[in-house]
């Protein structure tokens, strides 16, 4: 038996509109348009240079169902890439990407091989070695069916590999689609799962490894950090996974304490260093920007400190762009303090958290036709951060009419 390797990506979601920019110069645009794409030819880069045996995606590479041919053609190339160097690519369709979208046909070269809606099996050769790879396609956008009763391992192959698009029982962050536990992937007796469709990447098991590699692009301000897939080596029983960054441009949260500032000259002076910091990094970012003890500099507007940053930086190619700005202190109302004076605020808060008010708002927004193909299903996590986003921002709004 030899040992094998291969990279595991998932999560490409190729020409994501990286909605919600605001203000955005186009020369920035279209470099964030591109950034999918050039995440994913570094990851073939990647496979090229170390001539792995095989790369595997699990699920979710065009990011709506009806995959632009844009994005189809860009795609075949980098599959093309990779035929002149003999390397095989092993492929399940996602929830965003799923069988039953509506897009023109591209066809392939013979080494990418796509796993139909039903659990299959595909045969990978290395020499004296067999590979045994499972997995299935999603037939429709929802799937909450526990397909992993379906994997069944055949005896005949010196490693067995499982393909599975889908969100572990407890994990709040995602759709819970394809829903598994650990203890039902062990029992199947894999060398190596690799799953998709949480944009975080984390090892959930060791032994044998049990892998998100995460999205390989950030595409909003929640999917910060650095982003990319993993080179894995099997060796009989033993396992190596490394993490090869791709991500062309970077989200990040950045948190800046205004406490000694005296006034907005030296706030904005924080900001760009601030800024600098991030550039220096080497890669284009998106930042987040909160400013915290700004007490000292009097009344100060968020939105008019952005307003002068992002003015700032129109020209750069190297961009650290902030795409949001807050000022936590300069709210001086307080809930409890509100809620204390009159039951009214007792209500309206209540009101901003209720579940069925944030599906109510955000109910035009899933009919819309242009839009509702972009979204999945809010978690309930993320219901809860609208709402604390909401009350927030009416805090700030009653903090203005005081």
């Amino acid at each position: 038996m030899e040992e094998i390797t291969f990279i595991h990506c998932a999560d490409l979601h190729l020409d994501s509109p990286m909605l919600g920019l605001k203000n955005l110069p186009a020369p920035i645009r279209a470099q964030l348009r591109e950034s999918t794409f050039a995440s994913f030819r570094k990851i073939v880069d990647t496979a090229i240079a170390r001539q792995v045996d095989f790369v595997l995606i699990a699920g979710d590479i065009y990011d709506g169902e009806d995959r632009s041919l844009r994005a189809q053609i860009l795609f075949k190339k980098e599959m093309e890439r990779l035929k002149i160097q003999e390397i095989d690519v092993y492929i399940i369709h996602g929830n965003h990407d799923h069988l039953s979208g509506s897009w023109l046909e591209v066809s392939f070269p013979d080494n990418v091989h796509i796993f139909p809606s039903d659990v299959t099996v595909f045969e990978h050769k290395k020499r004296n070695t067999k590979i045994h790879l499972y997995g299935f396609s999603y037939e429709t956008r929802h799937l909450y069916d526990r397909r992993i009763n379906t994997y069944e391992k055949t005896d005949t192959a010196d490693y067995h590999i499982g393909l599975l698009h889908g969100s572990m029982e407890g994990n709040s962050d995602h759709s819970p689609y394809a829903p598994f536990n650990l203890q039902e992937l062990a029992s199947k007796g894999m060398n190596y799962w690799a799953l998709g469709h949480i944009h975080k990447r984390a090892v959930l098991q060791a032994d044998p490894p049990v892998v998100y590699p995460g999205n390989i692009q950030g595409r909003h301000k929640k999917e910060t950090g650095e982003k990319g897939c993993y080179y894995v080596k099997l060796n009989n029983g033993d396992a190596e996974l490394e993490f090869i960054p791709s991500a062309a441009c970077l989200w990040k949260s950045v948190q800046i304490d205004a406490a000694g500032a005296k006034n907005a000259d030296e706030l904005l002076s924080l900001c760009h260093i601030a800024q600098e910091k991030e550039r220096d990094q080497g890669l284009p970012s998106i930042l987040a920007i909160s400013i915290i003890n700004a007490e000292g500099i009097g009344s100060l507007q968020a939105g008019e400190l952005l307003e002068i940053l992002q003015e700032d930086e129109i020209d750069e190619t190297n961009f650290a762009w902030i795409s949001s700005l807050s000022i936590t202190e300069n709210i001086s109302w307080n809930k409890a303090k509100l809620e204390s004076e009159s039951a009214f605020f007792t209500e309206l808060f209540q009101a901003v958290k209720e579940a069925d008010s944030i599906d109510e708002a955000v109910a035009p927004i899933y009919r819309h036709p242009g839009v509702y193909r972009y979204l999945s299903d809010l978690t309930e996590r993320e219901k809860e951060e609208l709402a604390e986003e909401a009350e927030r921002l009416l805090l700030t709004m009653l903090n203005g009419v005081s």
